[in-house]
């Protein structure tokens, strides 16, 4: 197998609210809120039309965009046996991923993101992590990670307790370890954590300018070439309209950005942009045809509601 992704498994609730919705309900743009009491999430989605509904999560959408792109890969997520976990399920294998794991009836139910996207395209998202949440290392699956060429994993899964033995039972056995910092959020909740995991256990790391500015606490983005510079790793960053970079030791690539696109939403656009890159790095393409691929499926994205193509 190519790639196993291990994430948040996530059906993504995919609404359209203007600007104020967020201010009543104190919600920062383009931000990711985790939510812990369930009523409060039906609250919030109680006043709003659903647009669609999606197997979601950050990781797996950059697996389904790997295998649309004809690659073996596989994904392991915390679900439970309800209602949403079966048609969680069955949208994985309808992408042809493989699944490894097998649900059964929890204390939570199936773990649920809420995504607003308001007139600018931009998305701010609720998340009810639900199971998704409780991820430990014996849902992890040994032989699954020992037979791909490259894990996956995504820093909206990474917490202190389950979820970290959980990380860190994966890395242990990879050949290869790539994830997403995924959000400012993250950044700044488990920052010494992720520093670590940069510095010392990642072979690729995926970030937004904004969330390798905040993990360094950068002031320039000179700053963040030169720290990328020194690890000797591969890091590779989106950063917005500015296009995309990679850097691996002194080799630094970058790639504009596609002009005049019609943009809907925002969604995805970073997992999409990870599935580009990654289908590229596994079939031996150079950098730049990566961050070529990257920065076409992430175009491609932003043109639909939804992180599926």
């Amino acid at each position: 197998m190519k790639i196993l992704g291990i994430g948040n498994a996530i059906v993504d609730v995919i609404c359209k609210v203007e600007d104020n919705f967020l201010t009543e309900n104190k919600l920062t743009k383009s931000t990711m809120k985790l939510i812990f009491d369930e009523s409060e999430f039906k609250n919030l989605l109680s006043n709003l039309k659903i647009e669609k509904t999606v197997s979601g999560g950050s990781v797996a959408n950059s697996i389904v965009g790997l295998s649309q792109l004809g690659n073996d890969v596989g994904f392991i997520g915390k679900v439970c046996d309800d209602e949403l976990g079966s048609k969680y399920e069955d949208g994985l294998k309808q992408e042809n991923v493989k699944y490894f794991y097998s649900k059964k009836k929890e204390e939570l139910p199936t773990g649920t993101c809420l995504i607003l996207i308001t007139p600018d395209s931009e998305r701010t998202m609720c998340t009810f992590l639900g199971t998704a949440g409780k991820i430990n290392e014996n849902d992890v699956d040994i032989s699954a990670i020992k037979n791909s060429e490259i894990i996956f994993l995504e820093g909206y899964l990474w917490d202190e307790g389950d979820p970290k033995k959980a990380f860190d039972k994966a890395i242990n056995n990879a050949n290869k370890v790539a994830m997403s910092l995924s959000d400012q959020f993250c950044v700044d909740r488990h920052k010494s954590h992720f520093l670590d995991l940069v510095n010392n256990k990642l072979d690729i790391t995926f970030a937004n300018e904004q969330e390798i500015i905040s993990l360094i606490d950068a002031k320039h983005f000179d700053e963040v070439i030169n720290f990328s510079k020194g690890l000797g790793k591969l890091i590779v960053l989106t950063r917005g309209e500015k296009g995309a970079i990679a850097i691996k030791g002194n080799d630094v690539v970058e790639c504009d950005v596609k002009k005049d696109l019609k943009i809907v939403d925002l969604t995805g656009a970073g997992d999409l942009f990870a599935a580009g890159f990654l289908h590229g790095y596994v079939n031996n393409l150079s950098t730049k045809e990566n961050l070529e691929k990257g920065t076409e499926m992430s175009s491609k994205i932003i043109q639909k509601i939804g992180a599926r193509l």
